[in-house]
């Protein structure tokens, strides 16, 4: 849950920053939260993860076009180039070096074939894709507010991405009481009467 809550700790910031000012001071909360982040990983010796370096990269460009040109444009997209850069990363490690990022990632918790094991890192690939241009959509379409853009960024996006690790965890679930086939493993298969 510590981990969760750090992880979250700039996303929760901006919120905050946006509904005591605007989407300005909401954004350079943010990019000040993402850097003291890293610098408390630094300074506290931890690892800094991949996806820290990422948003971080992410948060200062599009966040700093927008502190620079005042336009909320580049916040807005800031999402979606963050999904889309994660999706990108998946299909292209799989696609072009062969490397299931996935199952680098959870291989050591548990154990599936390589064909659900791609089945799994294509199905973030289509999550991360989806999501990013849901974002356009709520941020773009003329349909919703600023703050409601931010509440969806903030919480739509999150809750999105919890229920998706609950599906996740259920196919998996599934998949793990069978011999990876979509059948019961042959121990677990009841004997014929005949």
């Amino acid at each position: 849950m510590k981990k969760l809550l750090f992880d979250l700790f700039p996303l929760i910031l901006f919120f905050v920053a946006f509904r005591v000012a605007d989407i300005y001071v909401a954004t350079g909360v943010a990019m000040a939260a993402a850097i003291l982040q890293i610098g408390w990983l630094r300074l506290m010796r931890r690892p800094i993860e991949t996806t820290h370096w990422i948003n971080l990269g992410v948060i200062v460009i599009f966040g700093g076009a927008t502190l620079l040109l005042h336009d909320d444009t580049f916040i807005k997209w800031k999402p979606t180039v963050l999904y889309w850069l994660f999706a990108a990363i998946l299909a292209g490690a799989r696609l072009f070096m062969g490397r299931n990022l996935m199952r680098r990632l959870m291989g050591e918790k548990i154990e599936l074939p390589d064909q659900l094991w791609n089945r799994l890192n294509d199905s973030w690939v289509l999550f991360f894709t989806a999501s990013g241009a849901l974002n356009l959509y709520v941020a773009f379409s003329g349909r919703f507010t600023e703050s409601q853009w931010v509440n969806f960024k903030v919480f739509g996006l999150l809750i999105l991405l919890l229920l998706f690790v609950v599906v996740q965890s259920l196919w998996l679930g599934r998949h793990l009481q069978t011999d990876g086939t979509g059948l019961p493993a042959k121990d677990d298969q009841p004997e014929n009467p005949s």
